[in-house]
C-alpha cells in the first residue's frame, strides 16, 4: 500500500505554458528566484513600496531567530490598500465583488460601493464599542458582508477571527474564549445543499456554554424565516436561534444607517491584522497570527504573479473565507491588486454537479483556483458536467496543497 502511495505521489510531468501566455504573463522568466534569493530585502521592500504607506519603515528587517519584523516603523491599512487607493486612481466603478448565492441570487459591488459599505460597517462596530486592538469574531456564510466584516475590522484596527461556517457551537467557543472576541458577526442562516445552515443558534448555543467575552451579536437577514423565498427557492424549516434583548443587533436596523465615511486607523506594520485558527482536528485550536505590512506586501505580490492577475481578469478563488486561502485570495491578495473577484456561497454540486462550470460560463471567470478536493471530485463526476457548458473564458487554472 505504501509503495502505490509513493507512486501516486511522485510526479516528474512538466506542463508548459503557451508561447502567446508566456509573452503576455507579468512573470516570463525564472531569473526572479535567483534575484529574491541574492537580495531578499530588496526583493520584499521593492513589493512593499507598490502598498500606500501612512508613514515609512526605517528598517526593512530584523530578524532574530525564529522572530522576524518587517517594514519595521512603517505604518499602513489594509482596507485603504484594498479599496481607498483604487477609488482615487478612478477605479471607483470597477467590479470589485461578483456575489453568488446558492439559489442564484446576485449581488455586484464596485470599488466605491465596497468603500461606502466598508465605511458604513466600521461606523457601526464603532457604535457597538469596537475599538483599534479588539477581537471580532466573524462567523458568516459566503456573502459580501463577510469580506465587508473583514475590511470594516480593518479599518477600525481591530483584529478578525473568521470561523468556517461549518464548524459547531463548540468550535465557535474554543475560538472566541482564546481570541478573547468583543462581539461575534453572524446571520441567521446559510444555504448549503438546499437546506440552510442555522449560523445564529449556534452562536447563541456557543455563548450558552460560556463565552465570557462576548458583549454584543450583530445578526445578518440571509436566509430569512422558514417558508420565505429566495429568488424561486423555499426556505426550509430551521431554527433562527433566540433573540436576546440588549444583545443581538440587527445588521438592517444598524448598519444601513450609517455615515458611508470613516478615517482609517494608522496601523504599524507589526500591528495584528487577523488571527486565524487550526482546524483542531489533531487537538485544541492554534490561533495563526498574520500582521499588517509583511502579510499585505507577500499576499499583494503572489497574487499578481502567481495568478498572473491583470486589469480586465475575473478571479475566482473558489475557497471560504474560513479559511487561509479565503483570506488571501479572495479578499486581500487580489483585492489590493484592484482585480475583480467572485464569491460563491453554495456547495458545488448544488443544484447539480455542473454549478462551477455553469458559473465560470454566466461570470466569463477567466482564472479559476480551487483545491485539489474539488479537482478530485470533478473528476469522480465525468465530462460530461463541464462540456454543457462554455468555458472559453478561462485563461488559467490554479491548485494547491497536495497531488491531485
Amino acid at each position: 500500500m505504501s509503495e502505490t502511495l509513493e507512486t501516486l505521489l511522485h510526479e516528474v510531468r512538466h506542463f508548459n505554458p503557451s508561447d502567446a501566455m508566456r509573452e503576455g504573463a507579468n512573470i516570463a522568466s525564472s531569473d526572479i528566484y535567483a534575484q529574491a534569493a541574492a537580495d531578499p530585502e530588496k526583493f520584499w521592500e521593492d513589493w512593499a513600496k507598490t502598498l500606500e504607506w501612512m508613514e515609512p519603515w526605517h528598517t526593512v528587517l530584523e530578524w532574530n531567530r525564529p522572530n522576524a519584523k518587517w517594514f519595521v516603523g512603517g505604518k499602513l491599512n489594509a482596507s485603504v490598500n484594498c479599496i481607498d487607493r483604487h477609488v482615487r486612481a478612478g477605479l471607483g466603478n470597477k467590479t470589485a465583488i461578483v456575489w453568488e448565492g446558492e439559489p442564484g441570487d446576485t449581488r455586484i459591488l464596485t470599488y466605491s460601493d465596497l468603500l461606502d459599505e466598508v465605511c458604513r460597517t466600521a461606523n457601526a462596530l464603532k457604535s457597538l464599542g469596537v475599538k483599534k486592538g479588539d477581537r471580532v469574531c466573524i462567523y458568516l456564510p459566503m456573502v459580501p458582508e463577510l469580506a465587508i466584516s473583514m475590511l470594516a475590522c480593518a479599518r477600525l484596527g481591530a483584529v478578525h477571527s473568521v470561523v468556517f461556517g461549518g464548524f459547531s457551537a463548540e468550535s465557535l467557543v474554543d475560538r472566541i474564549n482564546d481570541a478573547g472576541a468583543k462581539l461575534v458577526i453572524t446571520a441567521d442562516g446559510g444555504w448549503r445543499r438546499g437546506s440552510i445552515v442555522p449560523l445564529k443558534k449556534a452562536v447563541d448555543d456557543a455563548i450558552a456554554a460560556g463565552c465570557p467575552t462576548i458583549e454584543q451579536v450583530l445578526v445578518l437577514t440571509r436566509t430569512g424565516v422558514p417558508g420565505g423565498v429566495t429568488n424561486g427557492l423555499v426556505v426550509r424549516d430551521y431554527d433562527r436561534g433566540t433573540w436576546v434583548e440588549g444583545r443581538d443587533v440587527a445588521w438592517e436596523s444598524l448598519v444601513p444607517h450609517q455615515v458611508a465615511q470613516c478615517d482609517p486607523e494608522p496601523m504599524d506594520s507589526e500591528d495584528l491584522l487577523y488571527i486565524l485558527y487550526t482546524s483542531g482536528s489533531t487537538g485544541k485550536p492554534k490561533g495563526i497570527m498574520h500582521c499588517t505590512g509583511g502579510y499585505m506586501t507577500g499576499v499583494t505580490a503572489t497574487a499578481k504573479w502567481v495568478f498572473d492577475l491583470k486589469p480586465d481578469d475575473i478571479f475566482w478563488c473558489t475557497a471560504d473565507c474560513g479559511w487561509v486561502t479565503g483570506h488571501s485570495y479572495v479578499v486581500y491578495g487580489p483585492l489590493s491588486n484592484a482585480a475583480t473577484v467572485v464569491m460563491y456561497e453554495g456547495a458545488p454540486d448544488a443544484p447539480d454537479k455542473d454549478r462551477f462550470w455553469a458559473l465560470i460560463s454566466k461570470h466569463k471567470i477567466t482564472i479559476l483556483y480551487t483545491a485539489p478536493t474539488a479537482i478530485r471530485a470533478f473528476m469522480k463526476w465525468g465530462h460530461r458536467y463541464p462540456e454543457k457548458h462554455d468555458l472559453t473564458s478561462l485563461r488559467l487554472l490554479g491548485s494547491v496543497g497536495e497531488p491531485i
